[in-house]
C-alpha cells in the first residue's frame, strides 16, 4: 500500500510539472520566441502623411535583408542630434492600395562618377544584402545618387539602405525630390539630418540615427516628382558614402 501511494503521488507531481511547462509555454516564453515580423504586426501602423481622408489603404510589404549584427554599436559617440538606437521592428506603414516600388531597376547617376567600389546601378538592383559586393562606395565628402523614376510620380514613402554591415552614421542625409533633373527649379526636401547646414543645403531637423538591416523608412508625404536625390557626407568610420538600394513608394502621377 504504501509503495501504490508514493507511486500515485509521484505521478500527479509529473502530471503538475508537464501542466505547468504547457501553461508557460502558451504564454510568456511562446511570445519571447515569436519571429520579429510577429511582434512587427502588432504594432500600431502609421499612416503616410500624404493618405487623403477615405482613401484605402494597405500596409507597405517591407522585405528586410538579413542583419548583420545584434545589440547597439559601441563605438557611436551619444548626441543630441542622434536617435536612441532601438532594435525592434518597425510598426507597419500604411500607404494607398497600389503602391509600388518605383525605384525598381530604374536609372541612377552620381556625383562621383567612378565609385571606388561597386557600381551605381547597385542602388536600385533589389540587393539589400550588406554583404561585399551588394554595394556602392563613392568618394569622399559631400555626395549624390539621383534616381529617375522615368515618370511623374506621387511618393508616399523613400526606404535607404546605405550600409549594414555594421552599426554606423551617415552625415548630412538629404533627400529631395524635383521634376528637374539638375535639381534648381521646383526642389522639396523630404528627409534633412543635417544641423548644421555644413552640405548648404539648409538646416536640418531631422535626426541622424544608426544604420542595421532595416533601413531608414522616411515618409514622403504624397510629394510629387520625377527625380529623386539622396545626399550624404561621410560617416562615424570613414569618410566615404555608401550605397546598397533605394526603394520609392508610391504611384504615377494622375
Amino acid at each position: 500500500m504504501r509503495a501504490r501511494r508514493y507511486l500515485m503521488t509521484g505521478t500527479l507531481v509529473l502530471a503538475g510539472l508537464f501542466a505547468l511547462a504547457a501553461l508557460l509555454a502558451a504564454s510568456g516564453v511562446r511570445a519571447a520566441e515569436e519571429p520579429k515580423e510577429s511582434i512587427r504586426a502588432q504594432k500600431s501602423p502609421v499612416t503616410s502623411k500624404g493618405v487623403q481622408k477615405g482613401e484605402e489603404t494597405e500596409a507597405l510589404k517591407q522585405d528586410l535583408p538579413k542583419a548583420m549584427f545584434e545589440g547597439t554599436p559601441k563605438n557611436i559617440k551619444p548626441s543630441p542630434h542622434l536617435e536612441k538606437y532601438i532594435d525592434k521592428g518597425r510598426p507597419p506603414f500604411l500607404v494607398p492600395k497600389g503602391c509600388a516600388n518605383l525605384a525598381a531597376k530604374k536609372p541612377v547617376k552620381s556625383s562621383d562618377s567612378m565609385p571606388i567600389i561597386g557600381e551605381i546601378e547597385l542602388v536600385t538592383d533589389g540587393d539589400k544584402e550588406g554583404t561585399d559586393g551588394s554595394y556602392v562606395e563613392l568618394g569622399p565628402g559631400l555626395q549624390w545618387v539621383q534616381i529617375d523614376l522615368q515618370q511623374k510620380a506621387k511618393i508616399y514613402g523613400i526606404l535607404a539602405w546605405h550600409y549594414h554591415a555594421e552599426g554606423r552614421v551617415y552625415h548630412d542625409m538629404v533627400i529631395q525630390v524635383s521634376d528637374d533633373p539638375d535639381f534648381i527649379e521646383g526642389v522639396k526636401t523630404v528627409y534633412n539630418n543635417d544641423f548644421d547646414n555644413s552640405a548648404g543645403l539648409g538646416i536640418g531637423h531631422d535626426k541622424e540615427y544608426i544604420e542595421d538591416y532595416r533601413g531608414r523608412l522616411i515618409d514622403a508625404g504624397g510629394v510629387e516628382g520625377r527625380y529623386v536625390r539622396l545626399y550624404s557626407s561621410g560617416n562615424t568610420s570613414n569618410d566615404q558614402n555608401h550605397y546598397i538600394e533605394v526603394e520609392v513608394i508610391g504611384k504615377p502621377a494622375k
